[in-house]
């Protein structure tokens, strides 16, 4: 095995971590897990038996491999140099992690993501892309996905008017589901490739499948060699993936439900892949495993006795050993997986998929659905429909209006730092350790993180609580499930954000009329989301940051109680 077993040092998680080991292996659960038994988390078998293709990967995708690198010997042919994957969630991330980790191998196309629906990101990725050297790739599970759609007729009709409509369809490719509306758009506008992914793999399970490697290959990734070690991590001898679920149900009964990932940052990536998949998993039915996924370790008095630590080192890098050593010998419960190479990542994607699905056993949670995501998708077509009828979308009372930036809260507020105030002592009237989700409906970029991670540690050091970051609308497709489906615990601050210049979406790819635009789209799931959030009582603080949101984040950050 190329993935060595856990280390482990649980200190007080020790016991039950033992207990929960002996109980999956009393239930048989590796087993009933192959077998395909659905009563291991439920007793009804819809969207559990149709779900569980991702065990069939490492062999199956094998005999997918000479079509996927067939494809990417053809677009390098025909002079593709760059590549741009539209995918939300699942269907992006594991990309993500695999080009940040590799890079591009000589030759190959250099791959981008766009998993946003921000005017200004959408405006700079079309500005850099040349559309007659780029290959444009659709990754959507349902095949309709808003924001991948949007994107996808947004770049098309940029294809058209640089090469013409005869044209532009070799330049397009997608991986979706059989029978799926994008499968039929593809058809129907020529596209180069059209990828049917296997129907019962879902989307945050599908990182060795046609989501994961199409991208990879792409890259000039060594599939076979990714394949072999998720093969070598579904082996019956290998009990790594018992291990992390047995850790990670332990965790989460004893209150250690916070799963902090740290990682060598030559496979960081690898957090947000296992944040979308550990949270939309097991964050439901009031219960949850939050991961915290990019927060700068602290010193062992930085927490509360919320915390599970998860340690992803790559061979050869210490660089966080210490920081590590010293949590552990304070009595934090830290859990170390060591990767051999790079291309174990392919057994770390399975192993997180097994150890995933037994600690949603633990908690006696479908890991495979995701019921309340609809809540935020309907009232977000709810807020456009509005759009489209009057002209504008609906609009609220502030709270608070302070030089500049605009704050919506459900409780009076003389100021912003009020409003914070009030926010975070509801946080701690509400019992238990909760946790503070930034949610950034910002533009993504260097300066951003900068100051969303300073803005994240500040309110760590004041409350000791865990603190998230995702941006919108793409953590919806993430964490959007746990935030609505948990015990109700996190606190939230929305951060919005007016664009530079707004971009039209086209209604349809063949024309360019349009009665949405990026702007407006994005607005409306901001909305939409948090009023899902306020109807399943959590506590939400929206804090608009004008036009310029970089100053806006200084002047939170200064109005922190």
């Amino acid at each position: 095995m190329n993935i060595h077993p856990p280390g482990l040092t649980l200190g007080p998680l020790r016991e039950e971590f033992e207990r929960r080991l002996a109980a999956l292996e009393q239930e048989r659960a590796m087993e009933r897990m192959w077998d395909r038994d659905h009563t291991l988390w439920k007793e009804e078998p819809g969207e559990i038996v149709d779900r569980l293709g991702w065990l069939r990967c490492p062999t199956a995708m094998a005999d997918r491999l000479p079509e996927i690198t067939a494809f990417a010997g053809e677009v390098r042919a025909a002079g593709h140099t760059r590549a741009l994957l539209l995918g939300m969630g699942g269907s992006s991330l594991a990309a993500e992690v695999l080009r940040s980790t590799f890079g591009v191998r000589e030759g190959c196309l250099d791959l981008r993501m766009l998993d946003s629906t921000n005017p200004d990101a959408v405006r700079a990725i079309a500005r850099e892309l040349d559309p007659a050297s780029t290959l444009f790739i659709a990754a959507t599970k349902s095949g309709s996905t808003v924001e991948t759609i949007s994107l996808l007729k947004y770049f098309y009709r940029r294809a058209a008017a640089a090469l013409g409509a005869e044209a532009a369809g070799a330049h397009f490719a997608a991986i979706t589901d059989p029978g799926s509306g994008l499968a039929d758009m593809g058809a129907e506008l020529g596209f180069r490739h059209i990828f049917l992914n296997d129907p019962e793999i879902g989307g945050r399970y599908s990182a060795l499948s046609c989501f994961g490697l199409v991208p990879a290959a792409l890259i000039g990734v060594d599939l076979e060699g990714l394949l072999r070690r998720a093969a070598d991590a579904a082996a019956p001898g290998c009990t790594t993936g018992l291990l992390l679920g047995a850790a990670l149900g332990a965790g989460a009964r004893c209150g250690r439900d916070k799963l902090t990932l740290i990682c060598s940052p030559s496979i960081a990536g690898l957090g947000a892949w296992i944040e979308q998949l550990v949270a939309e998993s097991t964050g439901k039915e009031g219960r949850g495993i939050l991961p915290v996924e990019g927060e700068e370790p602290g010193p062992p008095g930085s927490y509360g006795k919320d915390r599970l630590f998860v340690y992803l080192r790559l061979r050869g890098d210490h660089s966080r050993d210490r920081e590590m050593e010293a949590l552990a010998a304070a009595g934090l419960p830290v859990v170390r997986l060591d990767l051999n190479d790079r291309c174990d990542l392919g057994g770390a994607f399975f192993h997180w998929e097994i150890g995933t699905s037994l600690a949603a056993h633990c908690l006696r949670v479908n890991p495979f659905d995701q019921p309340d995501v609809e809540a935020a998708k309907a009232l977000a077509r709810t807020m456009a429909d509005a759009f489209r009828g009057q002209g504008r979308l609906p609009s609220r009372e502030p709270v608070v209006e302070e030089d500049g930036l605009t704050v919506y809260g459900e409780a009076p507020a003389s100021s912003l730092t009020a409003a914070l105030q009030h926010l975070l002592t509801s946080g701690r009237r509400a019992g238990g350790p909760g946790y503070i989700a930034l949610q950034a409906y910002l533009c993504p970029g260097p300066r951003t993180e900068a100051a969303l991670q300073e803005l994240r540690l500040a309110l760590r050091q004041r409350t000791r609580l865990a603190t998230t970051i995702g941006y919108g609308p793409s953590f919806l497709h993430s964490t959007g499930q746990l935030h609505k489906g948990d015990a109700g615990k996190g606190l939230f601050i929305q951060l919005t954000c007016d664009p530079a210049a707004d971009v039209p979406i086209p209604d349809e790819p063949r024309a360019d009329a349009s009665t949405m635009s990026f702007g407006v789209l994005a607005a409306a799931q901001a909305m939409g989301d948090r009023q899902a959030l306020v109807d399943a009582g959590r506590r939400v603080l929206r804090i608009h940051l004008g036009k310029d949101a970089h100053a806006g984040l200084r002047q939170v950050l200064r109005a922190l109680p």
